[in-house]
């Protein structure tokens, strides 16, 4: 019988959640997708390091002053890593805009369009580049603006049905909902409950997105992020895309047994909504405790690895003086 990720791989388009190029290779995804986090954890493995310093070298050579080197080589830097990827994966990378911009409409329109930009410079199919956007209103808007312009973006730290909803009726590509960071929060909540597959918060959470999208024939592609184990992942089979860690993509590969997709097409359909506008948007994750919170907690900890990245640029910069 074939492994567990074989089978899902024939109901879930599968995504590497890693920028580990050995574990892409060994796994085979269709696409991957980074973030701050896990762009840092690569460096620190000591992968990438000839396109660091490549990075560094063009900023020196580019930059408009000594304050933007930084910047202009991170983002050099994180599609180098992207190109590399995308030799090892026949679809699609997604490189994220930093986390500070969130809040920030057209910060984020220009960081975007420069990321995309470094990608057609140096060859890349624009169709194979995502552009990851936190799903505050005010990424939203700019996802909105920057599909417009033909560059695809996904959509990530979405928590609740309001958020991924807002995303879709705004024409994204892509929603990247998390399943463990929900379910993280449950368990701190309630330390006594135990949860299953079954009535895992973060797994009920996907679901109720993707029936939403496919009853509303919303075409944005939902991809389940953020696991914490192999049954939130076989319990949200049949989903778009699932963006997974090496780790439980090496379990999936190692185990066996008849895999049965979770959720599929009913078929129904029914009118769109009235879509949000930024008032109802906020409204109702001010009603969502942990969508708020874990939205908040989210940007903050992929600033912070943006930031241990510069750190880390900028020593490697003192080196080559």
């Amino acid at each position: 019988m074939s492994s567990l990720l074989e089978q899902l791989k024939r109901h879930s388009l599968v995504v590497a959640d890693s920028g580990d190029l050995e574990a892409i290779k060994r796994f085979q995804p269709e696409d991957a997708t980074t973030n701050p986090s896990l762009v840092l954890k690569a460096l620190q493995a000591g992968q990438y390091a000839s396109q660091v310093e490549a990075a560094l070298r063009w900023a020196l050579l580019n930059s408009r002053s000594p304050h933007d080197v930084l910047s202009l080589a991170g983002d050099r830097l994180v599609v180098a890593m992207g190109l590399q990827i995308l030799e090892q994966v026949p679809g699609k990378v997604s490189t994220e805009v930093p986390a500070s911009l969130s809040f920030d409409t057209q910060a984020t329109l220009a960081r975007a369009r420069a990321l995309y930009r470094h990608y057609l410079e140096q060859g890349a199919d624009g169709e194979r580049v995502l552009v990851k956007i936190a799903a505050t209103w005010e990424g939203i808007q700019a996802a909105r603006q920057l599909e417009r312009e033909g560059i695809h973006c996904n959509l990530t730290l979405i928590f609740n049905l309001a958020q991924a909803r807002a995303c879709a009726e705004a024409g994204v590509y892509l929603v990247s909902p998390f399943v463990g960071r929900i379910l993280d929060w449950h368990q701190r909540q309630m330390p006594e409950r135990s949860f299953s597959a079954e009535n895992d918060p973060g797994v009920c959470s996907v679901r109720e997105i993707h029936a939403y999208f496919k009853r509303h024939a919303y075409p944005t592609v939902v991809m389940a992020a953020s696991f914490r184990n192999v049954d939130e992942i076989l319990a949200l089979a049949g989903c778009d895309r699932l963006t997974i860690g090496p780790s439980l993509l090496g379990e999936l590969a190692g185990r066996s047994g008849e895999l049965v997709p979770a959720l599929n097409d009913a078929g129904r359909r029914e009118a769109r909504p009235e879509a949000f506008d930024e008032a109802s948007l906020r409204w109702q994750m001010n009603e969502d405790a942990m969508a708020t919170e874990k939205l908040a907690e989210g940007i903050r900890q992929f600033h912070a690895d943006h930031l241990k990245l510069e750190a880390l640029l900028s020593e490697r910069l003192r080196a080559l003086h």
